[in-house]
């Protein structure tokens, strides 16, 4: 019965983060949401700003944040029309994710390195 407890206890906390990860996860997705963070709301300006990221792959990550709630795209009528990327407040929630994984990344290459 014990055993029983500690597998569900464990998938109690493999499916969130698993969840977590289907979201954030992949190379290029963190660094939109901090470029965007820093203030860098035109397209080639979050892709100057990562670099190696192609504009293919940034328009898909871009699509796939809007549907998570995460990016807006915001279309400006004037002329030529502009278009603009925001942070939705919810993708606030992940400044302490972030924070946390640059911390833990910071740590890490100073263990690896000792």
């Amino acid at each position: 019965m014990a055993q029983k407890k500690v597998h569900c206890d464990c998938l109690e906390i493999i499916r969130p983060v698993r969840d977590t990860l289907d979201v954030i996860n992949g190379k290029w997705k963190i660094p939109i949401i901090i470029s965007i963070g820093v203030g860098n709301d035109r397209f080639t300006d979050i892709q100057e700003s990562i670099p190696g990221i192609s504009p293919k792959v940034l328009a898909k990550e871009l699509k796939d944040l809007e549907q998570h709630k995460l990016v807006r795209r915001v279309v400006i009528e004037e002329y030529p029309v502009k278009i603009s990327y925001q942070l939705e407040e919810y993708a606030d929630t992940l400044t302490p994710v972030i924070y946390a994984l640059k911390d833990w990344g910071i740590n890490h290459k100073k263990k690896v390195l000792e």
